[in-house]
């Protein structure tokens, strides 16, 4: 309930509203309302789902995302390509910073390995949601005959997400060279594409970071207020959504190092008793899974379609 105001939802409108800020070249002086309005059109269209029940715009955005993953990945890819024989020296950079982190520039000079291990903990956390107990919520209302199945397709998301398209961001913000200009953030991933594929990069990065914050706030909305609903019953949803979009609001003008640090803690909120309860209950788990492999291997259990 209290999670989903930090990770789902203050984080992703700071990043649209910085990733927009960044992309109009709006100055310092105009940077602060700049971004209340940015925060008041993210909230309205969130209300307008949430509040107002039209569903039609979270159902268009639902088609759009996996659309803008193809389009992003794609064009990763592209830049990966054209730049292939940069590819193994970004690896490598990748592995010497790991182990050498105080030689890094820009934005994370003056780092231990200590600072390296956890800092790259907690964005992965935050990439994949792994352990937190927010994604099974979504794979439980799934209509499987056995739960082993969504379990193994559930793993796919954070392979996909993490290993395989933040993998692709990374190499691509080291071969355009974006890691050491002091910028952070969303705006040193649009500087990277931009860099690599001008113009039409930084839009892109632009549509995707609005299209994917949007999806993930009403996802994470839904989260909250069964959290919500579970603790002060179905007729005091009305009060969490308000609220919800209250902090929506927030979450656009407040500084980059406060929202991070406030998703940070909700994860750690989230993750603590979830594994917790995880290491319990993995006893079921491995007796289920052993029980649904022996019976795939006998032919009782259709393939995947």
């Amino acid at each position: 309930m209290l999670a989903a105001l930090g990770i789902g939802n203050i984080a992703q409108s700071n990043t649209v509203a910085h990733s927009l800020v960044e992309a109009f070249s709006v100055s310092p002086e105009s940077e602060g309302l700049a971004r209340w309005i940015i925060g008041v059109a993210i909230t309205g269209l969130v209300g307008m789902v949430i509040i107002g029940g039209i569903k039609r715009i979270g159902t268009v955005a639902s088609y759009l995302v996996p659309f803008m993953s193809v389009l992003y990945v794609g064009s990763a890819l592209i830049i990966i390509l054209i730049h292939v024989e940069k590819v193994i020296p970004a690896i490598q950079l990748i592995f010497y910073h790991a182990f050498n982190p105080t030689a890094a520039t820009g934005g994370f000079a003056g780092a231990t390995v200590w600072f390296t291990i956890t800092h790259g903990l907690r964005r992965g956390l935050f990439s994949n949601e792994s352990g937190l107990g927010s994604a099974p919520m979504a794979h439980s209302a799934a209509k499987v005959a056995e739960p082993v199945r969504e379990g193994l397709v559930a793993m796919l998301g954070p392979f996909i997400d993490t290993i395989v398209i933040c993998t692709m961001t990374a190499l691509v913000i080291l071969i355009a060279g974006a890691w050491d200009k002091g910028v952070n953030g969303a705006p040193m991933t649009m500087m990277a594409f931009n860099d690599a594929l001008p113009v039409y990069g930084r839009w892109m990065v632009v549509v995707g970071i609005m299209l994917f914050a949007y999806s993930t706030i009403l996802s994470w909305s839904y989260y909250g207020e069964k959290g919500f609903e579970y603790m002060f019953g179905s007729s005091s949803k009305i009060f969490y959504r308000w609220f919800f979009l209250v902090f929506t609001l927030l979450g656009a003008r407040l500084e980059l190092e406060i929202v991070w640090k406030s998703a940070d803690i909700a994860n750690a909120f989230m993750a603590v008793p979830n594994l917790v309860a995880l290491l319990g209950l993995s006893g079921v788990v491995v007796a289920y899974t052993k029980k649904y492999m022996d019976e795939k291997a006998r032919g009782l259990h259709k393939p995947f379609k």
